[in-house]
Order: structure tokens, then C-alpha cells, then sequence
């Protein structure tokens, strides 16, 4: 694959941003003129804007503006990889309110892969991926050492796959277990063949909306500090939020406002992946769960609040195909990859396809009016795939 995308700099989407055409339902609209006017003159809108825009914005301009800011940084281009999801545990020594995946360790459907058996998932997939992502439980036993080997051997036996694994809340308990700080840690990951952290775990950066659906987990400051002392260490990660549990649209402006500033700080975040709350099986009856008119409206300000974070996720596992298509023409664009496996929203009630080839997934994205970019893990090289089909039906989007 080879690279073939421009400079993403402020000066480059900033500038393309500018000669765009105005869509009718932006130039209408005083709230979305005002931010279309701070976005194409500076860049950023301020977090009351960011508010404002989540809670009054009509959604057919807000998506239309997000769309635009996608399309100055991207073009049509939308990015996917070719990746399996293998995750090493459903153990865990916490049980946050809104997990369906955890399981303690007496439970009959609780399990730990040793590393012999998490190669074995590999193998059938090897050829034809070049990511794998695995999360999971806070084993109550596990050391670093344990992780360590496991990324060695991987490596030793795929040398060609980027591993990319671990949230936040991992790594300090790792930490905790091995008696060592995160930094260490993560360096000593990092030369076992760790090449880059999701951004799970994140939830809602704030410490109020996490006492009640998650207590336990890292605090909020700790989420960050993590994915600093990442950062510094030159290992590039992700970062999330889970809507629609007990948050309110100011708490999801605080935490893409704490993700943007440690951003200006380090550059360091990939990808944003926003999804929402997936109430099956979990023990958080008083959530709000999100439609998909809010699924698409929390996308769409995730992407205009976000300007320094390259890439916006519509994640298919979560969302579903056909919202994330939608999602396309609402700021994002990257809908993450084939996966191949996934546990952890599969649990929670997603009915996500999880045999997707790369022709269905190229195809989706053309059925929405874009053309299908397959990525490495760390958006460096880029290679634009070919029209598989004679005939397309391409949804009727308008930008009204």
C-alpha cells in the first residue's frame, strides 16, 4: 500500500474548508453559520458552541456541516482495515454497570485464553489481516509478564500484524499487579511487540457520570494521564466515549473537550470512536438510550468539536452497517474493519455481521457515495480500492 493522502494540517482543511459551497440549511441556520464561520476561519468552535450544536442544531444542517469538515480533511475517501477482534479474557476483577461482557472467574461461561489458544484464533485469519485488536477482563492474576509474552510470541508467529491492545484501565491494573507505573509498563509492552492502545474505556470523562455506571474504573484524569504517558512514548491510540447511559449533552462536550486539549498537548490520538449504549444483558435500567437520530447527531459534533483528531469512527459493531452508512454523510470516516470475532458488543445485543469480507465492506461504503480506502493501522499508507461492482445503488443523500 502506498500513501495517498495530503498534508491533514489546519492550514490545508481550513483553507479547502473556506472555498466550499454553502449548503441552504447551514446559510439558514444562525447557529450553524456561526460555527461554520469559526471552523472555516479558525479552525475550532468553543465548547458553548459545541453545546449549543448538540442540543438545537437541526439535524439535517449539523450533518451537513459535519459532512463538509469531513470531506475538507478527507475527500470521499472513507478508510477501513482488514483486522480480527480476539479478546484474551472475559474475567474481570470489576463489574461495571453497563458491561454484558464481563464474567467472574467461577462463572460457567467465564474463560482465559492461554497464548498457545489466542495464536490458534490467529492462524485462520493470518494471511488475510494485519491487525489484531484484543481487549478484555482485569484478570485477577496476570502480570505484565504475561502480556509481554504473549505480544512476543504473536510477533514471533505474525510478524506482519499490528497489535493493537489494551484500554487504559488494563494498563493500570497491570501496572497495579506488576508493581510497576504505567510508563514502565507501557515501554515494556512496547518492546514486546505492543504497537499501538485503543481508546476503550474512556466512557464519559466525567468523574460524576462514572461513579455511577462504571465506579472502580480509572478516574478521568487517570484515562488521560494514560494515554499521555502513551503519547510520550510514541505509541499511537485511539480514544472513545460511551453515550447514552446517564450523561448529559454538557458532560459529552466536557469529555471531547478534555480529549481535544490533551490532543493540542500531544498529538498523539488516531481516531475517535463514539458509540452508544447497548442496554442488553447489563445492569443499567435508568440508561437513556440513544436513537439513531442521536447516534448521528452526537457523530456529527463529535466531528466539528474534534478538529485536531484526524479520523472519526463509525463503528459497524456497535452501530450497524446501515447506520454507520449514514454516518458517513455525518462526519465520518473510517468504519473500522472486516473483525472477523467480536465479544464485547456482540454480548450486549449488537446483530453486526461478523463474516464480512472486504468486498462487503467496500461495498457499503460505495452504496453510501464514497470511495473505499484500505488503511494500515496507523493511517500511513493508504491504498484506494477499485469498484468491485458493474452497478451500484448509491443511497439518496442530499445536502439540503
Amino acid at each position: 500500500m502506498q500513501s495517498i493522502v495530503g498534508p491533514n494540517s489546519n492550514f490545508y482543511w481550513i483553507a479547502r474548508l473556506a472555498k466550499m459551497p454553502i449548503p441552504l440549511s447551514i446559510r439558514s441556520n444562525k447557529l450553524l453559520s456561526t460555527a461554520y464561520s469559526d471552523l472555516s476561519s479558525k479552525g475550532r468552535i468553543s465548547e458553548s458552541t459545541g453545546l449549543l450544536l448538540m442540543d438545537e442544531a437541526p439535524l439535517s444542517g449539523l450533518t451537513a456541516l459535519a459532512s463538509m469538515v469531513k470531506k475538507s480533511k478527507h475527500s470521499d475517501e472513507v478508510f477501513f482495515n482488514e483486522n480480527l477482534h480476539v479478546n484474551t479474557t472475559n474475567i474481570c476483577v470489576l463489574a461495571c454497570r453497563f458491561c454484558a461482557f464481563r464474567k467472574g472467574p467461577r462463572h460457567k461461561d467465564a474463560y482465559e485464553l492461554s497464548i498457545e489458544e489466542y495464536l490458534h484464533r490467529i492462524e485462520p485469519f493470518a494471511e488475510h489481516i494485519d491487525e489484531v485488536h484484543s481487549v478484555g477482563g482485569l484478570h485477577p492474576t496476570w502480570t505484565v509478564e504475561h502480556y509481554a509474552d504473549l505480544y512476543r510470541q504473536c510477533k514471533q508467529r505474525f510478524p506482519h500484524i499490528h497489535i493493537k491492545s489494551l484500554t487504559a484501565i488494563e494498563i493500570k491494573h497491570i501496572a497495579e499487579r506488576s508493581n510497576l507505573s504505567v510508563g514502565d509498563v507501557i515501554e515494556t509492552l512496547k518492546e514486546s511487540g505492543l504497537d499501538s492502545i485503543p481508546g476503550g474505556g474512556a466512557e464519559i470523562l466525567v468523574d460524576s457520570v462514572r461513579d455511577r455506571i462504571c465506579r472502580g474504573k480509572e478516574s478521568s484524569q487517570e484515562y488521560l494521564d494514560i494515554h499521555r504517558a502513551a503519547h510520550k512514548l510514541h505509541i499511537p491510540t485511539n480514544c472513545t466515549m460511551l453515550f447514552g447511559t446517564v450523561e448529559s449533552s454538557s458532560d459529552r462536550i466536557k469529555h471531547l473537550s478534555l480529549l481535544r486539549e490533551l490532543q493540542d498537548e500531544t498529538g498523539g490520538f488516531q481516531c475517535f470512536v463514539p458509540y452508544p449504549f447497548l442496554r442488553d444483558k447489563t445492569r443499567l435500567p435508568e440508561a437513556q438510550l440513544a436513537s439513531s437520530n442521536e447516534i448521528l447527531r452526537v457523530i456529527s459534533v463529535s466531528r466539528l468539536m474534534l478538529d485536531n483528531i484526524p479520523h472519526i469512527k463509525a463503528y459497524r459493531m456497535n452501530i450497524g452497517d446501515s447506520v454507520a452508512q449514514m454516518a458517513l454523510s455525518a462526519g465520518a470516516d473510517d468504519i473500522d474493519g472486516t473483525v472477523g470475532h467480536e465479544e464485547i458488543m456482540h454480548s450486549a445485543g449488537s446483530q453486526t455481521r461478523l463474516d464480512s469480507r472486504q468486498d462487503d465492506i467496500c461495498r457499503l461504503i460505495e452504496d453510501a457515495g464514497y470511495t473505499p480506502v484500505k488503511r494500515n493501522s496507523t493511517y500511513s499508507q493508504f491504498e484506494r480500492i477499485a469498484s468491485l461492482a458493474t452497478e451500484r445503488t448509491v443511497l439518496p443523500i442530499i445536502e439540503a
